[in-house]
């Protein structure tokens, strides 16, 4: 047990993130770290007028203690806790946003290693995240917490209304596609096998055991080698669509019918024409390491493009000032406002998409076919001291504008060519700078990238540039 009176605690610097507390199991986070979150999180609840937590957790082999500890922490600042069990983030997402909560903590690692873990927060309905984080760090460590107090906790389950809340959106009518599905032993695994039975079609569920040592590979459908087993399951059954979701099934992978991955800023394409048809000139927003090709499909499909910064709770933020039906982001994070509720939910996701297909009346590949073919880069990333990451990028800005370079400064730089265009920017994550580069031709392609490795140059750091060409 946890002392509730005497109460101060110092998190490692390194684990507030940008948009979740997340660390290394027993080397940076202990359940120490989980109980402090309960504690301070419940306290500013409590301050705020609150006393409801919804608490989730995914299928890692840490997340039933740290839960348990982080709810103990909640309990003690007078929460009265509701635990929902193991589920998807979008899940807790549901409970936090249908439900009379006051606020929400997912104990998740997301699509991290398998010895990772971490806490996603909700502030009643909206996403608990940048200083609101660093605020509880010092509240923590300050040990600023209302007086001890004596809440509760009730254990519920809500997949069944999750479940058919999900399917409400269906409208595919009897249209039997043969789906075939990749959990990724990621903590989706048992709402996906429901949701499926009650679909029409053939679906087949690869690594559907949620199972937190994740044996069949990495739940990160973002990389290509994690994709693997489920090209190879749609080209053998001949299936219409591949669909594979992180570790806690807040982000999206869509393989097409010949096996090809499609990537989110292609099948956000697919997703806004199909939005635009009932909501003609609504913005659709998109983050700016998505193609130019999203940007003009959008607009050509009658929409209004929005370039925003990368990040799920800042995509979230924005969706909710602009009134957009839908946002997405490279890393497959998908977002409807559009029927739903404006959070990421791959689950959700998967249905309109699958919608989307059948309303086109066109194969996923002819859809990717029918697109502009440019050449990029994957995402590039270059270790960069945290000190030093957002000042590289100003110093590289900088430069640009003294030379009068066309350039967007929405989330780092993005600079507009006639060959295409580059974009550099400091993780929120990470010590690391991300970069990106697409244009219509190789040679286009390779002086982009000649001109992102000079200024990266001219700041002191050293690129290595080996493996970074792809066509999309």
């Amino acid at each position: 047990m946890h002392d509730k009176t005497a109460f101060a605690h110092l998190f490692p610097a390194t684990t507030l993130r940008e948009y979740d507390i997340r660390g290394i199991v027993g080397e940076t986070l202990h359940t120490a770290d989980a109980f402090a979150i309960g504690r301070t999180f419940g306290s500013i609840v409590a301050r705020k007028g609150g006393s409801r937590v919804a608490v989730g957790r995914d299928g890692r082999l840490s997340s039933p203690e740290f839960s348990a500890t982080l709810i103990e922490g909640l309990i003690a600042s007078g929460m009265h806790v509701t635990d929902i069990g193991v589920g998807p983030t979008p899940m807790l997402y549901f409970a936090a946003t249908t439900e009379a909560t006051d606020g929400a903590i997912m104990v998740t690692g997301s699509h991290n290693p398998a010895n990772y873990n971490g806490f996603k927060m909700m502030m009643g309905r909206k996403p608990f995240f940048g200083d609101d984080i660093q605020t509880l760090g010092r509240l923590a460590a300050a040990g600023d917490v209302v007086a001890p107090a004596e809440g509760s906790v009730v254990t519920r389950d809500i997949s069944a209304a999750y479940l058919a809340r999900l399917l409400q959106d269906w409208d595919g009518g009897d249209r039997a596609l043969n789906v075939v599905w990749d959990s990724g032993n990621g903590s989706a695994g048992d709402v996906l096998q429901r949701l499926v039975k009650a679909l029409p079609g053939r679906h087949t569920v690869l690594n559907a055991e949620i199972d937190g040592r994740f044996p069949a590979h990495h739940p990160d459908p973002t990389v290509p080698k994690n994709l693997e087993q489920l090209v190879t399951a749609v080209r053998k059954q001949g299936a219409d669509i591949g669909i594979a979701f992180d570790g806690d099934a807040d982000r999206i992978g869509i393989v097409d019918d010949t096996g090809e991955i499609l990537f989110g800023d292609q099948f956000l394409i697919l997703l806004a024409r199909d939005v635009l048809a009932t909501h003609p000139g609504a913005t659709i927003i998109a983050d700016v390491k998505a193609s130019q090709v999203l940007f003009d499909q959008i607009e050509k499909a009658g929409g209004k493009p929005l370039m925003w910064k990368t990040g799920h709770s800042l995509i979230k933020s924005k969706m909710a000032e602009t009134g957009a039906p839908l946002a997405g982001e490279m890393s497959g994070h998908i977002f409807f406002a559009d029927k739903w509720y404006g959070f990421d939910d791959a689950l959700y996701a998967a249905i309109r998409v699958l919608n989307a297909v059948i309303h086109s009346g066109k194969s996923v590949s002819a859809f990717r076919k029918s697109l502009p073919q440019v050449l990029n880069t994957p995402e590039l990333r270059f270790d960069c001291e945290e000190s030093r990451k957002f000042s590289v990028v100003a110093e590289v800005a900088e430069r640009l504008r003294a030379d009068g370079a066309t350039v967007s400064q929405t989330d780092g730089v993005r600079v507009d060519t006639e060959d295409g265009w580059w974009l550099l920017r400091a993780s929120n994550t990470q010590a690391v700078l991300v970069a990106r580069a697409e244009a219509a031709t190789p040679a286009g392609l390779a002086r982009l990238k000649a001109t992102l490795a000079s200024q990266l140059a001219a700041s002191g750091l050293a690129p290595d540039f080996s493996g970074a060409n792809a066509g999309h």
